[in-house]
């Protein structure tokens, strides 16, 4: 059975993110865009647990300092609905590695909406940036189009 929880994590650096640009991985539904690190949950872990392990295999480096931000639900025509944990870290310690999935790179904040991301994502950047406490966002799309967007329960658009 496919897994349907997983986390993500946008460390940050000054007023830069750590971005992954997924261009490595065949069939991807990322490919080519611009995304946090994480990964899906594996048997028995905690979403902390999870967030641990998946920003070192990805990056090399060791949290020291994160906060569960929301948890977002993705409805989509292609996949089963997928659970994420989205979460920030202001505290790492360990030196950046190559990632096998794509390229690592910190990008200034103001710079992200410029890059390829899916359009749910601007709308939970745009709840980081207001340091929300913590939010529900659930997000549809189908045929990779965003048709709807519901945010603590109420619709968005």
């Amino acid at each position: 059975m496919r897994n349907d929880k997983f986390t993500l994590c946008y460390i940050e650096k000054g007023d830069s993110y750590l971005m992954l640009h997924r261009v490595k991985k065949e069939n991807d539904i990322n490919k080519d865009k611009w995304i946090g690190v994480g990964g899906r949950f594996e048997a028995d872990e905690s979403p902390e647990e999870c967030l641990l392990r998946e920003v070192r295999e990805e990056t090399g480096l060791e949290l020291t300092s994160w906060k569960l931000r929301g948890i977002v639900t993705f409805r989509t025509d292609s996949v089963p609905t997928e659970y994420m944990f989205l979460y920030t870290a202001d505290g790492y310690e360990g030196t950046l590695t190559d990632c096998d999935e794509g390229v690592l790179e910190w990008v200034e904040k103001s710079k992200i909406y410029e890059l390829p991301i899916w359009e749910g994502d601007k709308i939970f950047f745009r709840l980081l940036e207001t340091e929300a406490d913590f939010f529900s966002l659930k997000l549809c799309y189908e045929g990779g189009k965003l048709v709807e967007a519901v945010l603590d329960g109420q619709k968005i658009n």
